[in-house]
């Protein structure tokens, strides 16, 4: 298990660097689908980026769950 301290660090990693080139895939599979098949109804552009969004977090939960709160281990005043 990871400190919280390294979950911090990870986390921040993952989102400057992780996230831009996750957005790049996402748009490139758009891209590919729209000249495989045309043009996708709005909806589905919709559903496929939405979809795509919750997919890049799913393997990060652990790393991401408690970051946003106090460090579990700093001593308490």
């Amino acid at each position: 298990m990871l400190s919280y301290r390294a979950r911090r660090r990870l986390s921040l990693l993952i989102l400057l660097v992780g996230l831009p080139l996750y957005i790049v895939v996402a748009v490139t599979l758009a891209n590919w689908l729209d000249a495989r098949f045309g043009r996708l109804p709005i909806w589905a552009e919709v559903a496929l980026y939405v979809g795509l969004g919750f997919l890049w977090a799913l393997p990060f939960r652990s790393i991401f769950r408690g970051v946003g709160k106090d460090d579990p281990d700093a001593p308490k005043d």
